[in-house]
């Protein structure tokens, strides 16, 4: 049956046939060169213009745009081929369809850049938006554009939409009930944006987790922990524990005793504590708002000395420096002054009569 199909058309419908696939194949060449030569010519421009956004809107629909030329060829090489209508409904639907999903394509991808157009608005206005609520506006951006596109698209197809969105409202309490779990983490997540405990690239802690927040989308909240691992938590998880923002520390506490013998004099237990602090006082890395050191415990087998204060960094490596450089001042100052650190220790007291009873045992104990 296809034989005859093919035996009987025509020497003019195969000359209409061949011309529609050279048509189409033409299309698919300036599809190429536009890749090749074009689009690099385009993108040498915008970067001469030196403006980021440009290049942004540029790189996002350069594979769009692809697409379009292969459309195009199929519109006009269907108007050369002899058994298909260019003034088809469903072809035309078909084809406005196409051109919406490239549009959507390309302002998807333009969305996963919109950060940039918020570090703008920054910057170039009064307008302060959170760090960490930029990556969730882009992601609401994401959302609003394909539900814009499925509308339209429905639209194309003659699709009551309303219709759509009436047995939405009937289903409603049903797909409440099915995604409660994701409208308590989308909640949790408007709850962590709005009340702003950290930011993106903040270190904090709480009860479950310990890191550096990565990002933060509708469900959950990714951190990466000090072990290089990545750890996925849900919002609403998240936004009930108590978190603590070590990011936002003005500056960084030592707290500690130090611990001297009995046997140390108290002329050398005040020089001590004297020269310690005044170390401290002197020394420019430490914050002077809250210093103590003072001499404040009789333990069970020291003398204990409280150290108190502040470093004015907050970055963990200079801290640890800071911290070792006055342990090491302490041990100069202890060595100097002939005081030993104390250890502890117990000591056993027996008297005169025990002594004699055990040196001495009974006829009746041998």
């Amino acid at each position: 049956m296809n034989w005859q199909f093919w035996n009987h058309i025509s020497p003019e419908n195969w000359l209409k046939i061949g011309i529609s696939i050279g048509v189409f194949l033409l299309f698919l060449i300036l599809r190429k060169l536009f890749t090749k030569y074009i689009f690099y010519l385009i993108v040498k421009l915008t970067k001469r213009a030196k403006s980021e956004l440009l290049n942004q809107v540029v790189e996002a629909f350069e594979r769009p745009l692809r697409w379009v030329f292969i459309f195009i060829g199929i519109f006009i090489a269907i108007d050369f081929f002899p058994y298909l209508d260019q003034e088809n409904d469903l072809l035309i639907q078909l084809l406005r369809a196409g051109y919406i999903i490239v549009i959507t394509w390309g302002l998807y991808n333009l969305s996963s850049n919109s950060s940039i157009l918020f570090m703008k608005i920054n910057s170039h206005t009064a307008i302060e938006i959170d760090q960490i609520l930029i990556p969730f506006l882009s992601k609401a951006i994401r959302v609003i554009i394909i539900v814009i596109s499925v509308s339209v698209i429905a639209e194309v197809f003659h699709y009551n939409v309303s219709g759509l969105v009436a047995g939405l409202g009937l289903g409603g309490l049903a797909f409440a009930l099915a995604a409660q779990e994701v409208i308590k983490n989308l909640f949790g997540g408007i709850v962590i944006i709005t009340e702003r405990p950290f930011s993106i690239g903040n270190w904090i802690q709480t009860p479950t987790v310990e890191g550096v927040v990565e990002d933060i989308n509708f469900r959950s909240t990714i951190i990466r922990t000090f072990a290089d691992a990545l750890i996925t938590i849900p919002n609403s998880t998240l936004s009930n524990e108590p978190i603590t923002n070590w990011s936002e520390m003005g500056k960084r506490q030592i707290n500690f005793h130090l611990g001297v013998e009995y046997s140390t004099p108290k002329e050398k237990l005040e020089n001590v504590t004297n020269q310690i602090r005044d170390y401290l006082v002197n020394n420019p890395e430490i914050h002077q708002e809250t210093l103590f050191v003072r001499f404040t415990d009789y333990n069970s087998s020291s003398l204990d000395i409280m150290l108190y204060f502040f470093t004015k960094t907050t970055v963990w490596g200079e801290y640890l420096r800071i911290k070792e450089e006055v342990n090491f001042k302490i041990m100069d100052i202890l060595e100097k002054e002939g005081v030993s650190v104390a250890f502890p220790s117990r000591t056993i007291y027996m008297d005169e009569d025990r002594k004699h009873i055990m040196n001495n045992p009974s006829p009746m104990e041998e």
